[in-house]
């Protein structure tokens, strides 16, 4: 019988993982099967349960995994002496980066949430509200401090956060643009604007 096989960097739960994102990804949490996965990971479905309880354990691990690596990146720039543009900057770039190089398990987290169980769909839920709570909070300090012009700062985290989200289209099409020049010319964009 094939043996899981982990990456360089990763253990073999996160080899799991990563495989259980693309199909979530892929088909759809309701659609992807244990035995699916563990045929994909060219193994015997009883295996699977030596490293993971169940498939909603696997969301679990996408989502909360997701949802951490946002919120202490925002302790980072929350903590960081910077202005409030290099603040704003380094959350735009850190989502970009985080769409670009861990596609599936943000994809995960965006659209197959809905299907977390309780009491984790709250919890999750709740991390999310905060997450947004805590940039507009770097929107508002900057407005007050006149570093930021004078904005709505949720329709600011909105757009920033719809118009990063919107890299799932690149994905589907990717044009001849290289991830560098897609992230700067985002930042770009997003911080200048696109008028003259």
């Amino acid at each position: 019988m094939a043996k899981i096989q982990s990456g360089e960097n990763s253990t073999k739960k996160e080899a799991i993982i990563q495989k259980a994102a693309f199909l979530f990804k892929t088909k759809g949490y309701s659609a992807t099967s244990m035995r699916e996965l563990a045929d994909s990971l060219g193994v015997e479905a009883p295996s699977l349960y030596n490293y993971i309880g169940s498939k909603s354990e696997l969301l679990q691990s996408i989502c909360s995994k997701m949802a951490n690596e946002f919120h202490l990146n925002l302790d980072v720039v929350e903590n960081n002496t910077a202005t409030a543009v290099a603040k704003v900057e380094a959350i735009v770039r850190f989502h970009i980066q985080k769409m670009l190089n861990n596609f599936d398990e943000v994809f995960v987290a965006n659209h197959e949430w809905k299907h977390l169980k309780e009491p984790m769909l709250s919890s999750f839920l709740n991390q999310r509200r905060n997450y947004e709570k805590r940039v507009m909070a770097v929107f508002e300090n900057g407005i007050e401090k006149n570093e930021l012009r004078i904005t709505n700062p949720y329709v600011a985290v909105l757009t920033i956060l719809s118009a990063v989200r919107g890299l799932e289209f690149w994905y589907g099409h990717k044009k001849n643009v290289t991830q560098e020049e897609l992230e700067n010319e985002m930042v770009k964009n997003l911080l200048n604007g696109i008028v003259k």
